[in-house]
């Protein structure tokens, strides 16, 4: 069963909404927030409700589950992989992986019988990664990309959920920690905290496919964020300006193109 089959498998139920974070950013190179689950008994009603008026709402909420459950399994295997992630990195890692986890149960929890089964999975990608659990460096390019990937996947989901403010609020926390899982990352990897086609520390160059926008919408038009006097002017002002606003913004990815870069990492339903 290939990837497409098992997230059509997705027609299934709730909302990742899930906890409160307390992140302390002054430590994020050593600190990863602590993110306690909390709420799920009171949230899980008001999402039982969604899923038999919404069908998208089950979906997508199957979508994010499969997303989690690929990070979680990632982040178990290179905990439990003597040697590979040094000491002085290890409770940051320590502290992904019990979010990942944590976001796994809350959706379970939710979704109840209409969860999907957890997938096998290949963290080589077919070969492409050989290295993945024996090279540090390896392990944080795909931590990279997974969490990278999972914020423009809520992202691009979050218009689906419009109209279930509970479920898209719940959507939205579990999008923010992961993008601090990536930041985190990035610091590790002595790379800027923020996502960059400029620089992307060797992810897979689809992860960040887009994000070079000089534009944004607006509810009708698309708005220019480079005036045309900037543009205009030759050399470091001019690159510096479009730089800025193409990093000032985090575009998001179709479940489509997610998929298509998820699925060398997932074998079997």
């Amino acid at each position: 069963m290939n990837l497409f089959n098992i997230v059509s498998d997705i027609e299934k139920s709730d909302a990742e909404a899930y906890e409160r974070v307390e992140f302390t950013r002054r430590k994020l190179l050593k600190t990863t927030a602590i993110a306690a689950v909390g709420t799920a008994g009171l949230l899980t009603a008001s999402l039982n409700k969604a899923y038999a008026a919404d069908s998208d709402v089950v979906d997508v909420l199957n979508f994010a589950l499969l997303l989690e459950y690929l990070e979680a399994e990632f982040y178990a295997k290179g905990l439990e992989t003597g040697g590979l992630i040094p000491d002085s990195d290890r409770n940051v890692f320590m502290k992904i992986g019990e979010h990942e986890k944590q976001h796994v149960e809350f959706l379970k929890s939710a979704l109840g019988s209409q969860a999907i089964a957890k997938p096998a999975f290949d963290f080589t990608a077919g070969g492409k990664y050989p290295t993945v659990f024996s090279d540090y460096m390896t392990f944080l390019v795909l931590s990279q990309s997974f969490e990278d990937l999972g914020v423009r996947a809520y992202k691009g989901q979050a218009p689906r959920l419009k109209g279930n403010k509970e479920v898209l609020l719940s959507a939205l926390k579990i999008h923010s920690v992961e993008a601090r899982h990536a930041a985190d990352v990035r610091l590790i990897r002595g790379l800027r905290v923020w996502a960059s086609e400029q620089e992307t520390g060797g992810a897979p160059a689809a992860v960040y496919e887009g994000e070079n926008l000089l534009y944004q919408h607006d509810a009708i038009d698309l708005i220019s964020l480079v005036t045309p006097k900037i543009v205009q002017r030759d050399g470091g002002p001019e690159m510096m300006a479009e730089k800025i606003v193409r990093e000032s913004f985090d575009e998001p990815l179709t479940k489509e193109k997610v998929l298509a870069i998820a699925g060398p990492f997932v074998i079997a339903a």
